[in-house]
Parts: C-alpha cells; sequence; structure tokens
C-alpha cells in the first residue's frame, strides 16, 4: 500500500502592509507631479459622495507573490478601479482587494519611461491585470494616446478620438482630454477629467475658487438689494416730505382766507378740497 503524499501548511501571501510602498524614486519632473495629483484630486472631487471607487496615484499595484519579492516594476501613474471601497491605502494589494485589479491606468510619459511604459507595463496591464483602458500621455508635449483591451486577444487596441482629440472613457463615464486651465498656479494645457458638457472636472483649488466666486456673487447680489432698498426709502421719505410740505401751505393759505372772513364751503372750493380737510 502506497503511503500517502504529506501535506505540509501553506504559507500565506504576504499583507499588504509588510510590502514596500515606495520605490524611492521621484517622478519624472515637478509637471509629472502636478499632473498625477490634478487627475487624482478632481475625481475624487467629483465623486466625492461615492464610495465604491478608489484612484491613485504613483503606488505600487501587487498582483503576485513573486512580483512582490522581485519589486520589479514601479506602479501606474494614475489608476482607478471600480466597484471596491474607497479607503486610505498604501498599495493596492490584488489578493486583498478580492481579486479587483485596475479598470484604467494612465502613464505620465518621459522619454525615459516612455519604452517601458509602451512594452512591460503595457503587457503586464493587459495580459496579467486585464486592465480594460490604457493611456499614455506625456505632460511636455500634450500627446494623448487611448487604448481599450481587446479581452479575447488579451492585447489593447488604439481607440479613436473625437474631433477634439478627446477619449470617451466607457469605464468611468467621463471624457479624457486636454484642456487649458489653472493648478497649482500654473496656467497650462492639462490633461483633464471631462463630463459630458464639456466641462473639467473640478479640483480642490476650482471648487475652492467657485465657491468663492459664488459667496462674493451673493455678497454683491445682496448689496444691490440693499442700495435698492434704501433707494426706495429715501424716495418714499422724499416724496413723504414734499406731502407734509404741500399739506402745510394749503392749510397756511386755508387760515389766510378763513381770515378774511369767507366761509369754509368759499375756501374749500378756492383750494379744491373738501370742507372736512380744512380742519386737518
Amino acid at each position: 500500500m502506497s503511503q500517502p503524499w504529506p501535506c505540509y501548511p501553506v504559507k500565506p501571501p504576504p499583507r499588504g502592509e509588510d510590502l514596500p510602498y515606495s520605490d524611492g524614486v521621484p517622478m519624472e519632473s515637478e509637471m509629472h507631479v502636478h499632473q498625477m495629483n490634478l487627475l487624482t484630486e478632481s475625481l475624487r472631487v467629483a465623486w466625492a459622495d461615492r464610495d465604491d471607487f478608489y484612484v491613485g496615484g504613483n503606488m505600487f499595484v501587487y498582483y503576485s507573490e513573486l512580483q512582490s519579492k522581485k519589486n520589479d516594476f514601479r506602479g501606474p501613474d494614475v489608476f482607478v478601479v471600480l466597484d471596491t471601497v474607497k479607503k486610505v491605502r498604501r498599495s493596492w494589494v490584488v489578493w486583498e482587494e478580492d481579486g479587483r485589479t485596475p479598470d484604467v491606468v494612465i502613464e505620465l510619459t518621459s522619454p525615459s519611461t516612455e519604452a517601458v511604459d509602451r512594452g512591460e507595463k503595457k503587457r503586464i496591464y493587459a495580459r496579467t491585470l486585464r486592465t480594460a483602458e490604457y493611456y499614455l500621455y506625456d505632460p511636455y508635449e500634450k500627446r494623448l494616446e487611448g487604448y481599450q483591451l481587446d479581452l479575447g486577444r488579451g492585447e489593447y487596441e488604439p481607440m479613436t478620438p473625437d474631433d477634439r482629440g478627446w477619449y470617451r472613457s466607457k469605464m468611468l463615464g467621463l471624457w479624457l482630454g486636454v484642456q487649458r486651465g489653472t493648478f497649482q498656479g500654473l496656467d497650462e494645457l492639462w490633461l483633464r477629467w471631462i463630463d459630458d458638457d464639456g466641462l473639467a472636472l473640478p479640483s480642490e483649488g476650482d471648487r475652492a475658487a467657485a465657491e468663492r466666486a459664488k459667496a462674493a456673487e451673493e455678497r454683491a447680489r445682496a448689496d444691490e438689494q440693499r442700495a435698492r432698498a434704501d433707494e426706495q426709502r429715501a424716495r418714499a421719505d422724499a416724496f413723504e416730505s414734499r406731502e407734509q410740505q404741500a399739506q402745510e401751505r394749503l392749510r397756511v393759505a386755508a387760515r389766510a382766507l378763513l381770515a378774511t372772513g369767507q366761509s369754509p364751503s368759499e375756501v374749500a372750493s378756492l383750494l379744491g378740497i373738501s370742507v372736512d380737510e380744512l380742519g386737518k
């Protein structure tokens, strides 16, 4: 009788909190940092009332224990995961997220990263993570490319932009395109999430500026209403004063005519008033 195979306990994969969450390598440039922050921040602001998504920037995405040991590539510059829980994370660990992987990835390219972004990373996102949409954007050249995953082939197919050069993200229900705006005090062409009305999703600064403008408009409207009310009161006071002056002149004239011996009815007729008004 053969002996049973010995059973050994299966070592669980490492916990996310024990994995490195930074490679210590800064992003390519300040512009790359600003662009990443604008994309992640504006989506959080626009979807502030939602708790079923996660947007991350320049953080590791762990999908295998081997990868976590080798630490062989840096995480996406910007990624969005749907149908998940919005909470603070140090990194995205697939085996701790019910197998959820990024639905949308944006890589901010540069001369030093473009080959990896178009090669190794693109293959990993398509074949391993099965990321539905992949975008490449050069913050200096302002060049945007969009790719959609062909699930059957496990490869990306180029997406077709509209006449504005924007791409429609079916996953997010938003456009991704380049628009001029101000972020971190820089008036620039930025890659933005854009709604169906053609309006870029606001950043924290945009939202604060809009709130300040709205408050200033409300104050100006209130000041205008107060000024209009003051003017109306002034007109009413002036009219009342003129009426009082006219009545006083009328009373003086009536007393003078009565002093000549004319009857009240005669005086009233001369002044065009009623006899009762003579006594006022």
